[in-house]
Parts: structure tokens; sequence; C-alpha cells
């Protein structure tokens, strides 16, 4: 199973709610296993880490990022949860 800090809960409940236009046309081909008949979470807690749609079965993240990514400040938190989920093999 799959640790994240208990307080990203509501985070995540948050984000499900108010997706970007992007994450939603998303979702819409991701849900219900409808690609290769893989099962995707959205908005799912993992380590420190809230990220944009997961696939357990496959240990696959997908991030859907903005333009505010490009910000440098951005940048340097993308490179620590990319970091910290290859260190759990995602």
């Amino acid at each position: 199973m799959i640790q994240y800090g208990r307080n990203l809960k509501q985070t995540a409940r948050h984000l499900r709610a108010n997706m970007t236009e992007s994450e939603r046309v998303l979702w819409q081909r991701l849900r219900r296993k409808q690609l290769r008949s893989i099962q995707f979470y959205r908005q799912k807690p993992i380590g420190k880490f809230v990220v944009d749609f997961y696939a357990p079965q496959s240990n696959l993240v997908v991030e859907v990022d903005g333009s505010q990514h490009l910000d440098p400040e951005y940048v340097q938190k993308d490179a620590r949860r990319t970091a910290s989920l290859e260190r759990q093999g995602i």
C-alpha cells in the first residue's frame, strides 16, 4: 500500500472537485478503465504529494501541468515530486 500524509486527503478532495479543464478532458478518457482496461485514480495522495492521475496496476503517474509549472519555483517542486515518485518505483 502506498503511504501518504493524512493531511492530503482534504486537499485531494478539493482538487477532485475543482479540476482544470485539461484534467476534466483527460479524466473522461481515463475513467472506467477505458484505456486498456487500466484503473486510474484522480487526484491521488502519494507520499507528500497529490498526483493528478495514478494507475497502480502499472505504477504510472500522469501529471497535467499548466504554464505556471514553467516558473522556477514550480520546476524545483516538480523535480522533488518526480524524484520522490521514482524512489517509490513509480
